[in-house]
């Protein structure tokens, strides 16, 4: 069976719809859709069946959380069918995986990046961390469709998926500042790039785009005490010039990818100094919530405690000590609580 027909048969796209609507039922878009589910879903297989889906415009809007984001919603039709091609799509780019890229994938998440940081902080001596300079709109749609076709048993899926990417084309074209790489030309301006920051498929694709960089620090660096979140990573080392020696390699690897280290960053530094990383400063023997992520997570409180419902507060709440119980942050909590009254709510 072809990947094209796995995506048009009825128990994925009644699957793709449970995906895309889960935990967002109460909202219009979600509700004007399910008032004609049956027709609705038919309609979409249709499309899907002849090729014929075109992809409609995202809403944009800005986050701070609290480097500024800018976030794109696509429509839920839309929506339905990146959950329909992700259910074929990611068992495929799961195999290629390494075991240490954790963003998105079951049984990973952030929390288990965090102890897995700090598991390696406790064996090492040093680490260099950092990220890349805007990932998401610095993306080249034409190196990520070469690395999902060699992903991707067959071709049958691309005539979505460039109908997806051609959608998010541009929608970034204001977060990116042009880099020329190698041999360019002045034409490279106009390579397609960038994809919108929140479409379940440009978390895969993204981390698609990085997996040839992970399976680089494996085989060709031998630095197997690595782990990647997204565009954030860590290497550890017991001694800092094996650091700076990865420290050029992993440029110019990056560099292959069109992509740009934030090199300012990239210091080697011993593990006694805290790795910055996923909202936490991890050491050895204890983790800390980074200031920012306290100062952001007041501000939004203060708000929500002058204008939000009760249910919307406590739930709120509820997920910020989620997070930060991950943490050393038992005494962080208690001050919070108390400076909003909220500890009943706890």
């Amino acid at each position: 069976m072809s990947l094209q027909e796995q995506l048009t048969e009825w128990d994925n796209i009644t699957l793709a719809y449970a995906g895309a609507s889960r935990g967002k039922r109460g909202r219009r878009a979600t509700a004007q859709f399910e008032f004609k589910l049956g027709d609705n879903l038919i309609e979409l297989q249709n499309e899907l069946s002849a090729k014929t889906f075109q992809s409609g415009g995202y809403h944009n809007f800005l986050i701070h959380e609290p480097k500024q984001r800018l976030i794109s919603a696509a429509p839920f039709c839309d929506r339905v069918v990146h959950h329909a091609l992700c259910n074929v799509m990611v068992p495929l780019l799961e195999k290629r995986f390494i075991q240490n890229s954790y963003a998105n994938r079951v049984g990973k998440g952030t929390h288990r990046a965090i102890s897995e940081c700090q598991r390696l902080a406790r064996r090492y001596k040093y680490f260099l961390q950092s990220d890349v300079v805007q990932f998401f709109p610095s993306i080249d749609h034409a190196i990520l469709r070469a690395e999902l076709q060699n992903a991707l048993p067959d071709d049958s899926l691309f005539w979505l998926i460039d109908k997806i990417l051609a959608s998010g084309a541009g929608v970034l074209a204001g977060e990116y500042d042009m880099v020329y790489f190698g041999s360019d030309d002045l034409f490279a301006v106009n390579r397609p790039r960038g994809l919108p920051i929140g479409n379940l498929t440009s978390q895969w694709w993204a981390n698609s785009y990085l997996n040839p960089f992970d399976h680089f620090v494996h085989r060709e660096l031998r630095g197997k005490a690595y782990l990647r979140y997204v565009d954030d990573f860590v290497l550890f080392a017991n001694d800092k010039q094996t650091l700076w020696h990865w420290r050029e390699a992993v440029i110019h690897r990056l560099q292959k990818l069109r992509l740009t280290l934030h090199e300012e960053r990239a210091v080697p530094r011993p593990v006694t100094d805290g790795v910055r990383f996923l909202g936490f400063v991890i050491y050895p023997d204890h983790r800390l919530l980074k200031s920012a992520k306290n100062r952001s997570f007041q501000h939004k409180m203060k708000h929500l405690v002058k204008a939000a419902s009760q249910p919307i507060i406590k739930a709120s709440l509820q997920g910020w000590i989620n997070h930060v119980r991950y943490g050393d942050t038992w005494g962080l909590r208690e001050t919070v609580l108390e400076k909003f009254d909220l500890l009943a709510e706890a």
